[in-house]
């Protein structure tokens, strides 16, 4: 058997955590830039309210509602996720981390009465020891789980946890039919669309396709998720966390920026983010792109600025990659020009190390990542940087999120005291 455990509405849930009046209260947590809906409490749900819906959208309707919103606060959501992950180890015999809020566990041995205790006692010491809300699908396949983990965060009487053998029967058969295939785990809607050209709209009805035309048909990835909703086995536990194929830092703008010196400074304040991330993961980039766009959505021309650059030798220090995202897209850069979005993406990553200099060729720089690395960790993030980044001056690209929670546990000064 196999365990998912999903925080539910985990945004949500953080900001509640801290802010008990928003507990039944209709929530939204909002992008950077307090744009669009990326999180919705059950409440704003039954409004009807959808991912991704722009707020200034629902702006109008908020107060009659009574819908209450945060700006994202992405620091205190990891950690609060690192915390429960690293709690929710300790209960299983082996454990994936899938996303932010799910990860699969695998149980102990027991029959499905013992491993729905196992599950309940999971919801406890979740909520006792973080204080986020859990629920529990535990099934023969990994698709399987996620199939009972929704079962038991939208079916009340379960008490947030489910097994695959104790529930009453018939009970998957007809759930199967009733469902789309898209709420299948993997499937998404091109792939939805080829299935009903085959006359396959239920998950019902993928399950009992034949896996080898599936294979045939489609991919060995689909056909190993019908042998899942089969209950054999076909997707492994993967406990070790698969290396980064790329790394991206990009920001949309609050307002167009027309100075290219300024897109200059947003990219090598990019480039340093990127930089960290990727001393993070012990790796280093040999190639980077490098992009500034304008909005479609905006009157004015259109103008998509980008470049493709070979580095001298892979790095992971911020001067050097700062330094070639400043130079490499000025060129493309356009005096007027509303630029709204810019970003860099790091590509071909290897492990630091793993390409080793040819001797004679390139002098390489003093390496200073790990100084600012340690500066920031011992006083705070965004102690040390390089260049503007390194100031406090407020930057023109930089987040507005006017209902931005404290990091409640990311930052000392914000601190919940009691009295």
């Amino acid at each position: 058997m196999i365990a998912l455990v999903d925080v539910n509405n985990c945004y949500v849930s953080c900001e509640r955590l801290f802010d008990p009046s928003l507990v039944g209260q209709p929530t939204v947590v909002l992008s950077n830039n307090d744009g669009c809906v990326v999180a919705r409490s059950a409440e704003a749900k039954a409004l009807g309210i959808q991912m991704g819906d722009p707020w200034f959208k629902l702006a109008a309707d908020a107060q009659r509602w009574g819908l209450q919103r945060r700006s994202s606060n992405y620091p205190l959501y990891a950690d609060l996720s690192d915390r429960t992950m690293r709690l929710l180890a300790q209960y299983g015999q082996g454990q994936e981390i899938y996303s932010i809020d799910e990860c699969f566990l695998v149980p102990p041995p027991g029959q499905a009465q013992e491993l729905l205790h196992w599950g309940r006692a999971l919801k406890r010491v979740v909520a006792r020891n973080v204080g986020l809300p859990v629920s529990v699908g535990i099934a023969p396949t990994k698709t399987l789980a996620k199939l009972a983990t929704e079962a038991a965060k939208k079916i009340p009487d379960t008490g947030g946890v489910v097994h695959w053998d104790h529930t009453p029967p018939g009970f998957w058969d007809r759930l199967m039919e009733s469902l789309p295939v898209t709420e299948v785990w993997g499937v998404a809607e091109r792939t939805a669309r080829r299935l009903q050209a085959q006359g396959i709209t239920s998950i019902a009805g993928l399950r009992a396709a034949d896996p080898v035309r599936i294979r045939d048909r489609f991919s060995v990835v689909l056909m190993r998720t019908v042998l899942e909703l089969n209950a054999v086995p076909a997707i492994p536990l993967e406990e070790e966390t698969a290396t980064k194929q790329q790394i991206m830092v990009s920001r949309s703008f609050p307002e167009p920026i027309h100075d290219p010196s300024l897109i200059g400074d947003a990219v090598a304040e990019f480039a340093q983010r990127a930089a960290r991330r990727l001393r993070k993961e012990n790796q280093e980039t040999a190639r980077l792109t490098v992009f500034a766009s304008t909005s479609p959505h905006r009157p004015g021309p259109d103008h998509h600025a980008a470049t493709h650059l070979r580095l001298p030798i892979p790095t992971c220090e911020p001067g050097p990659l700062a330094a070639a995202a400043r130079a490499g897209l000025a060129p493309h850069l356009e005096t007027g020009m509303a630029y709204m979005r810019a970003g860099v993406m790091c590509m071909e990553l290897t492990e630091v190390g793993a390409a080793p200099m040819i001797p004679d060729t390139i002098t390489p720089q003093r390496p200073i990542g790990s100084l600012l690395d340690a500066v920031n960790a011992r006083f705070g993030s965004g102690t040390m940087a390089l260049g503007r980044y390194g100031t406090q001056e407020p930057a023109p690209w930089g987040n507005h999120q006017q209902n931005r929670s404290p990091g409640y546990t990311t930052d000392w000064s914000a601190l919940r005291t009691v009295s």
